[in-house]
């Protein structure tokens, strides 16, 4: 069985030549970076698929007081949000108004019960890919538990059914086929 380098990708995007000066696009685009139109993909292992998302769930655990797991029709009962922002990967490319929705990351933690002690989150995700972030980091307006991109559910290479939206960070916390939070 052959395993692809899941950076080759990176290599190719490395070579482009448009890197704009730092001060483009009115700070909007951080240094070194190139804007593209396109969506790149880059992940490490097979994309997942789902036939349903019936027996889809996300768990919620850690430095909780219970630990709690949600449907998908548990958040799609969720108050929801669209939101334009502009995402940066580290692999260098940059996209700029890009259009998101899904629950606010505040609305999503009124049904929780997390510990004083916790400070970290953990986001557990599909092909065994975990990130970690701050918890003062995700307490922004404009992170999310998004679901659709540019109005329509997301692309399975793009994180279906669910992803977590962090456009202050660069993307790879922003993690795709989010399956887990685990509260630290």
């Amino acid at each position: 069985m052959k395993i692809e380098n899941p950076f080759k990708r990176v290599e190719r995007l490395k070579r482009v030549q448009n890197v704009p000066d730092a001060g483009a696009i009115d700070g909007r685009v951080p240094p070194g970076q190139f804007l593209t139109e396109r969506f790149p993909v880059l992940h490490y292992g097979t994309t997942p698929e789902y036939d349903s998302l019936d027996d889809w769930s996300l768990r919620v655990y850690g430095e909780v007081i219970q630990e709690k797991t949600f449907t998908w029709a548990d958040l799609m009962a969720m108050p929801t949000v669209t939101q334009t922002v502009d995402i940066h990967c580290v692999t260098r490319w940059s996209k700029l108004d890009t259009t998101w929705t899904g629950v606010p990351w505040r609305t999503f933690l009124e049904e929780l019960e997390i510990k004083p002690t916790a400070r970290y989150l953990m986001a557990h995700c599909e092909q065994n890919y975990t990130t970690n972030i701050a918890l003062d980091i995700l307490d922004d307006d404009d992170t999310m538990l998004a679901f659709l991109y540019d109005g329509k559910p997301l692309e399975p290479d793009h994180g279906y059914p669910l992803r977590l939206l962090v456009p202050k960070k660069y993307f790879w916390k922003s993690a795709k086929w989010l399956r887990g939070l685990e509260f630290m």
